[in-house]
């Protein structure tokens, strides 16, 4: 029952947050696949004058879906694995917090968010393209012609480090917030409390991990890199420094946000299940 309501709790949650915080992803990939955008307003006010508020979700159905399965496989990963490293009193220690997170997050950058990843980007990446010059017509045939190409796991290793990078971070600023507000054996988080250690966990994340999230991104637009290292080098002889933190105020945005959407909706589903046990 336990794994079940992990695996329930968090895919509702991944679906709730996936779709509340959309907009901001597609703007931070926009902004990292094309570099004429000065700002995180401009690349917006560009996509509502060219493509209409419709156009901040475009590429929205893989997120969603993957969100929302990434997140399940997530919390049941990190879940199962806390049961067995927490003591009697199902307290952590940090280094534990950050290995179950790392492997929870290595598992859905693997499984899941490979796959949806690829397709989202090249789908975002395509629509940036001249409307004559655009390849796909929909989520369907992207996935398709992605797979016939045998790209579909391209830059997974990079998946992977930063999916393993994001959970350990994370979970162990989360769990360790957690543990400060509520002691051994307290009551369950408020949505209020919740929501704020989420949003906090999120801040961290997304300043600690940048660096990976750009490498992957633009591993997976585009075919030129043969490793994780070879990007990041690439990237920095470019745009300097600076550019391994491109897009990161619209990714601060939606890891704010989506840190506190998908722990409060986690912990209340949570709590609901004890209560009807």
């Amino acid at each position: 029952d336990a794994a079940l309501h992990s695996l329930l709790a968090g895919t509702l949650a991944g679906g709730v947050e996936g779709a509340m915080t959309y907009p901001t992803e597609l703007v931070k990939t926009k902004m990292q696949l094309h570099t004429t955008h000065s700002s995180p307003l401009s690349c917006l006010r560009h996509t509502l004058h060219t493509d209409g508020v419709l156009g901040l979700y475009r590429g929205l159905t893989p997120m969603l879906l993957g969100n929302a399965l990434k997140a399940g496989v997530r919390f049941l990963t990190y879940d199962t694995i806390k049961q067995q490293l927490q003591d009697p009193q199902g307290q952590m220690t940090m280094p534990r917090m950050m290995c179950a997170g790392m492997l929870a997050g290595a598992v859905e950058g693997a499984s899941v968010v490979a796959p949806t990843e690829a397709v989202k980007t090249r789908m975002i990446r395509d629509h940036l393209s001249p409307p004559h010059a655009r390849r796909y017509r929909g989520a369907v045939h992207c996935l398709r012609e992605t797979w016939k190409e045998g790209a579909l796991w391209r830059g997974v290793s990079a998946v992977v480090a930063r999916q393993g990078a994001n959970s350990c971070v994370r979970f162990a600023a989360y769990d360790s917030m957690k543990q400060a507000v509520v002691g051994v054996g307290g009551k369950p988080l408020s949505g209020v409390q919740a929501f704020g250690l989420g949003m906090c966990a999120g801040v961290v994340t997304v300043y600690v991990t940048m660096p990976v999230d750009v490498v992957k991104t633009r591993m997976q637009a585009s075919g030129e890199y043969a490793s994780v290292i070879g990007c990041a080098l690439d990237t920095v002889r470019r745009g300097g420094v600076q550019a391994l933190w491109s897009g990161a105020t619209p990714r601060l945005a939606r890891l704010m946000f989506s840190g506190a959407i998908v722990f409060s909706v986690y912990e209340q589903v949570m709590k609901l299940f004890l209560i009807n046990k």
